[in-house]
């Protein structure tokens, strides 16, 4: 008589489908970061109609737009969803979101010639950074990001946000002044922080 052994099936001797092999196309964080792309188109419409009704929809979708940056890297922590797609997509979408909004917010007159300077800077550092780490990317050089740059991006959504509330509650121009600048000078100091940090790559002394 053949003897049978039955092992007992156990989540740990499930076949465990690595995160390379899925389609990053399919995994919520990834749903959550293209959807926060798409919403730039719908924002910069209502921002852009001078309808003081469409600007409150505007910044509420904005809102949850910002509010998704934060979502899509918890649940790609909690689920383990990590994926190199996600990885490129996110901050292409925080910059999308915060550069393509402060063009529609310069065109529809609620940003001042002053508040060009902060604007100028946050512009600087995105695309000046950007070019920095496909360079270093050709060098196999990593950049990480620091905890400033994160509170950089939240404070540049936080202060587009209330521009946006300005809109239609004039009250909060102080405010919205206060964080652009706030906005601009961070912005600058963690790309100078960046650079410094590369500047070794870029000399030729870390070869």
């Amino acid at each position: 008589m053949a003897l049978y052994r039955v092992t007992a099936l156990t989540p740990a001797a499930l076949p465990v489908l690595s995160p390379m092999n899925r389609n990053p196309l399919l995994l919520v964080p990834n749903i959550i970061t293209i959807a926060r792309i798409l919403a730039i188109i719908p924002i910069v419409a209502m921002v852009m109609s001078g309808d003081p009704t469409l600007r409150i929809v505007a910044l509420v979708l904005y809102v949850l737009a910002a509010v998704s940056d934060y979502l899509d890297g918890y649940l790609a922590r909690a689920w383990d969803q990590y994926s190199d797609l996600g990885r490129m997509l996110d901050p292409i979408a925080d910059k999308l979101l915060v550069g393509i909004l402060i063009a529609a917010l310069a065109w529809d007159g609620s940003l001042s010639a002053w508040d060009m300077i902060p604007v100028t800077a946050i512009y600087f550092r995105e695309f000046f950074i950007s070019g920095l780490r496909e360079f270093l990317g050709n060098k196999t050089v990593v950049l990480p990001v620091s905890q400033l740059a994160k509170w950089k991006t939240t404070i540049q959504l936080v202060a587009l946000a209330v521009i946006l509330l300005e809109g239609v509650v004039p009250a909060v121009v102080l405010l919205s002044d206060i964080l652009l600048w706030a906005a601009g000078i961070i912005t600058l100091i963690t790309g100078w922080n960046y650079l410094r940090a590369s500047w070794p790559h870029l000399s030729g002394i870390g070869r």
